[in-house]
C-alpha cells in the first residue's frame, strides 16, 4: 500500500487495530475466567449441610459466568480470524481494510468486549464471594466468610467507578480528537477556499 493510501485510511486502520485488541483480550480473559469457574465447581467439596439457597445462588452464579464468557470467547472466534486475514496481509491496497468485518460487526465487538471485561469479572468477583460461604459455612465461626464478603463489596463498587470513570476519559478523549480533526479541516477548507479566490482573480486580471 502508498503512503497516500495509508494517510487516507489511517483512522479505518486504527479502529481495525483496535478491533482485533479487544477482541483478543476478550478471548484471553474469558477463557481463562471461565476456566477457573469450571474447576472451582468441580473441585469444591460441597456438604449436605450447606443451605439449598446457598447452593443454588453457587450454581446460578456459576452458569451465568460461563455463559457469559463462553458467548464472549465465541464471538472473539468467529470474527478475529476474518479481521486478522485482513490485518496480516503483506499486500495491501487503498480499499483492503474495507474488507475487514469489523466495521458492520461494531457493535457485537463491543458486546463481547463488555461481557468479558466488565460483566464478566462482575460475575467473577460475586462468584468468588458465593464460593467463600460454600467453602468455609461449615465452620463454627463464619468469620473467614464475613471478612472475605467485606473485603469483596467495596473491591465490587471500586470496580464499578472504576469502569465508569474509564469509560467517560474515554469518550472525552474522542471528542477532544474529533474536535481537533474537525478545526484541521475547517482550516483546511479555508485554505483552499482562499487559494481558489486568488486563482480566480489572477484568471480574471489575466483575462483583462
Amino acid at each position: 500500500m502508498s503512503t497516500r493510501g495509508v494517510d487516507e485510511n489511517i483512522y479505518h486502520w486504527k479502529i481495525l487495530n483496535l478491533s482485533r485488541a479487544k477482541l483478543k483480550a476478550s478471548s484471553r480473559t474469558s477463557a481463562l475466567l471461565s476456566g477457573f469457574a469450571m474447576v472451582a465447581m468441580v473441585e469444591i467439596q460441597i456438604d449436605e449441610n450447606i443451605p439449598p439457597g446457598l447452593l443454588v445462588s453457587f450454581a446460578v452464579c456459576t452458569v451465568l459466568l460461563i455463559a457469559v464468557h463462553m458467548l464472549a470467547l465465541m464471538i472473539s472466534t468467529c470474527i478475529l480470524p476474518n479481521v486478522e486475514a485482513v490485518s496480516n496481509l503483506h499486500i495491501q491496497g487503498p480499499n483492503t481494510v474495507f474488507e475487514s468485518p469489523h466495521t458492520k460487526m461494531s457493535t457485537i465487538i463491543e458486546m463481547a468486549w463488555a461481557f468479558s471485561t466488565v460483566l464478566g469479572i462482575l460475575l467473577f468477583l460475586v462468584e468468588i464471594c458465593i464460593l467463600c460461604w460454600v467453602k468455609f459455612y461449615n465452620f463454627e465461626s463464619h468469620l473467614a466468610a464475613w471478612v472475605a464478603t467485606g473485603l469483596l463489596i467495596p473491591i465490587f463498587f471500586i470496580f464499578i467507578a472504576f469502569a465508569a470513570h474509564f469509560y467517560l476519559k474515554l469518550v472525552g478523549h474522542k471528542s477532544e480528537v474529533y474536535e481537533h480533526n474537525i478545526k484541521e479541516l475547517q482550516l483546511l477548507k479555508d485554505q483552499l477556499d482562499d487559494t481558489g479566490d486568488n486563482l480566480d482573480a489572477q484568471n480574471q486580471n489575466n483575462i483583462v
